[in-house]
């Protein structure tokens, strides 16, 4: 089961990179290139303890859905989304967020690639550098978007 683990030092009180971090409308924001719209459950708004929402997005050039819902929340440090359907076979994506001259936010991510043995192959070549290179754009977005005023356009 591979793990991305990434730090961002954000210029931002916690709370403020806490709710961008959960903004549906920010994710869309950080994801054009994927072209990720929320289909169902929560689809605007700050996604909250036991909601869930189901994306539809393109990656490597095929449509696909994927559902995740919040499964732990405490609010400023720390939520955790997990895959309920989808692509992967499996993925846990913890959110964490500590005081540190503005914020600290940690991201880990596990998944499991769906195809068994050929799933692990494209861990290998090229799926855990693309989820990487995924969270990083995520990341520069909340981060462009918490440093500046634009963070009110979204919370």
């Amino acid at each position: 089961m591979p793990k991305i683990l990434l730090n961002t030092l954000i210029k931002a009180d916690k709370s403020i990179v806490f709710d961008l971090a959960r903004s549906i409308d920010l994710h869309k924001i950080s994801t054009r290139n994927s072209n990720e719209t929320a289909i169902s459950g929560k689809t605007v708004g700050l996604i909250d303890l036991n909601e869930s929402v189901t994306w539809r997005a393109k990656h490597f050039g095929v449509y696909h859905t994927l559902t995740s819902k919040i499964t732990a929340f405490k609010e400023p440090d720390f939520f955790v989304d997990e895959m309920v359907s989808g692509v992967f076979k499996s993925f846990k994506h913890e959110h964490h967020f500590k005081d540190a001259n503005g914020t600290l936010m940690t991201d880990v991510f596990d998944y499991t690639s769906p195809f068994g043995l050929l799933g692990k192959l494209a861990d290998q070549l090229f799926l855990r550098n693309y989820m990487t290179k995924f969270l990083i754009e995520r990341n520069r977005v909340i981060k462009d978007f918490a440093e500046s005023d634009q963070w009110k356009t979204i919370i």
